[in-house]
């Protein structure tokens, strides 16, 4: 059964991530508004009620990897060593996630590119990234001990955290990712840590 199970896994893995890859030529060839789910399906093999099977909608795959590093994010919230701020266990976690964007650079700007050019897509962005700000300051919270009543501190780490990846993302790819994302978040987090408003008006 685990082998059974395993083969599985692997053959839905590869569905998907088939149905993203066309998906994004699709996007990139024609125009995410133009394109048709039925276009996809057909370039990935599919019926296009499959595709519903995987992505709820067209804008999903273009975050389709969104939520995995979410629960990478939280997940070493919950499991982090308690002797470190919450603070630190983020930019840890976010660091990590800065990395593998890194080696996913052609992918991202990829993506970068349709969320840019698509208000529908970048709509859908904003709502993924408010879905992210709640699930971080659940774990923030969780962390503090504090059922967030009146409490502000986990939302402001979560919501700094969260500023400080669009940042270093926006930065990394509008520079065709030449540059280092780990090296932007990191002074993104270094930013926030000793106060903006310490930021000098010049350079």
């Amino acid at each position: 059964m685990p082998e059974t199970v395993g083969l599985r896994a692997r053959k839905k893995l590869r569905t998907r991530q088939t149905i993203e890859r066309v998906a994004l030529d699709l996007f990139e060839r024609h125009g995410f508004t133009a394109t048709t789910i039925e276009e996809i399906a057909a370039a990935a093999d599919i019926a296009p009620r499959t595709f519903f099977h995987y992505f709820p909608s067209k804008e999903d795959v273009v975050t389709a990897d969104y939520t995995s590093r979410l629960q990478q994010i939280v997940a070493a919230l919950q499991t982090g060593p308690r002797d470190q701020t919450p603070w630190a266990a983020l930019r840890a976690a976010f660091l990590d996630a800065a990395i593998d964007y890194e080696t996913e650079r052609d992918h991202m700007l990829r993506r970068f590119r349709i969320i840019q050019a698509t208000p529908s897509v970048a709509a859908h962005n904003l709502q993924v990234q408010a879905r992210w700000e709640d699930a971080v300051a659940g774990a923030v919270a969780e962390w503090l001990e504090s059922d967030g009543t009146g409490d502000i501190r986990p939302r402001l780490v979560a919501g700094a955290a969260l500023a400080a990846l669009r940042a270093s993302l926006r930065l990394w790819l509008a520079g065709d990712g030449v540059s280092r994302l780990p090296d932007h978040l990191s002074e993104a987090f270094e930013l926030l840590e000793d106060g903006l408003g310490s930021i000098a008006l010049q350079p």
